[in-house]
């Protein structure tokens, strides 16, 4: 690897340190204690956590070979395909569905994007299902416009009492109960975030949407993980119980399909008073699916770390996944402190978009690198999950009394749809 875990063009590293010390600086408030300097080594061990994963011996998943950039008649797009619906969703919209999954297949994928604009096979490929964005290159008429609004939001949007929590610098958020509804990096890295803290952290998976198991064990440390179908009446029934009794809900699902079932932000705070919900998207506003590499290609980012000037690049991580993660975080601790203070029920909010105007705008010419550490191997974890030796980054988040390992991840989909007692 890099003899510079972060080294990029943008400054990654400067982005990656505020975002984990705002967790600390959070935790430390809620349990009055003092905050502590970050260890860079840790970060940057943290955000690039997939780099370091070994599932008995072997590495983890990376990019699938239909996910990464392709030239079009006239541009680059940006595809991801790491999930297999979205990799039949893709070969669908180009036509391409009995095309075979190896090389051949890659390169028949190749030819046909070759062909078309990028317009057209942004469209054709959406229109499906797919996934798939054009390079852009940045503009910052856009990102000072995002960056007039916090990197994360905190928004009081409800009436209900104070709701107070006695917090011990070990475990601050010890009694909070989480419901996980989130996939991927970004949200399951904010929740494992608070389930160090002390949080049962109970993730929501359809039986319907398997997930990677190697990339679930990157992000599951300290949750328990659950299957449970909110389309059949008797699996809704037994979530909204969960619901009845949560204290947070963290939400990293389009809007659309969380007010089809009844869990748009708003209408779980008015039927829930006290309730805190954490939403996550990929564009904010904007709406619709997307990835941090589909982010980092359509806000300028692919160009600004081209290493040639003429073929998109990427940043070094999956530095806005993680950042967010963070971010949402923090801004949950907030929110539970002033749901102490003044009670009421919260909205906090963050996108990817977001996180990648807060890059852009960062001054350029400030150090933003971290340095790989010279010993890496105290920053690593083992574990045996379901029969597997497991090794994943440990935690960076740092205050005066902080945990400093995490528990276990557990296997996806392995748990009991049960709180623990308090």
């Amino acid at each position: 690897m890099s003899p510079r875990s972060l080294l990029a063009r943008l400054p990654v590293g400067t982005l990656a340190t505020g975002a984990v010390a705002s967790v600390g600086a959070e935790a430390a408030a809620l349990a009055g204690v003092s905050p502590t300097a970050v260890d860079v080594e840790a970060v940057a061990v943290a955000y690039t956590s997939e780099r370091w994963f070994r599932r008995d011996g072997e590495p983890g998943i990376g990019f699938a070979p239909l996910s990464g950039f392709f030239r079009t008649r006239d541009g680059w797009v940006r595809t991801h395909a790491n999930y297999p619906h979205h990799e039949r969703a893709l070969r669908d919209g180009l036509g391409l569905v009995d095309a075979p999954q190896d090389g051949d297949g890659l390169d028949r994928v190749r030819a046909r994007l070759r062909a078309l604009s990028t317009g057209e096979a942004v469209g054709m490929i959406t229109r499906k299902g797919g996934l798939c964005v054009e390079v852009r290159r940045e503009d910052p008429a856009t990102d000072e416009r995002l960056r007039a609004s916090p990197l994360t939001t905190v928004r009081r949007v409800a009436d209900s009492p104070i709701a107070t929590m006695d917090a011990d610098a070990s475990a601050p958020l010890h009694g909070v109960r989480i419901l996980d509804l989130t996939r991927v990096i970004a949200g399951p890295v904010a929740t494992r975030t608070l389930a160090l803290l002390g949080a049962d952290v109970l993730r929501v998976d359809s039986p319907r949407m398997p997930e990677i198991a190697v990339q679930h064990l990157d992000t599951g440390h300290g949750k328990r993980s659950t299957l449970i179908d909110l389309d059949a009446d008797a699996d809704r029934r037994l979530f909204d119980g969960l619901l009845a009794t949560a204290d947070i809900v963290v939400l990293g699902y389009r809007p659309d399909a969380l007010s089809r079932r009844g869990l748009e932000p708003r209408a779980l705070c008015a039927r829930h008073p006290g309730m805190i919900v954490a939403r996550l998207s990929a564009w904010g506003a904007a709406g619709g699916r997307g990835f941090d590499s589909l982010v980092q290609a359509a806000s300028g980012i692919a160009w600004i770390e081209s290493a040639d000037g003429r073929t998109p690049g990427a940043l070094p991580a999956q530095a806005l996944d993680h950042t967010a993660g963070y971010a949402l975080a923090a801004a949950v601790i907030t929110a539970l402190r002033r749901r102490g203070e003044v009670g009421g029920s919260w909205l906090v909010e963050t996108s990817l978009r977001r996180v990648a105007a807060e890059l852009l705008c960062i001054r350029r010419g400030e150090a933003g690198d971290l340095a790989a550490p010279a010993d890496p191997a105290r920053y690593l974890q083992r574990f045996t999950v379901g029969g597997h030796d497991v090794v994943t980054a440990g935690p960076a988040v740092t205050y005066t009394g902080a945990p400093t390992r995490f528990s276990p991840p557990e296997p996806w989909g392995a748990g009991d749809p049960v709180w623990l007692p308090r």
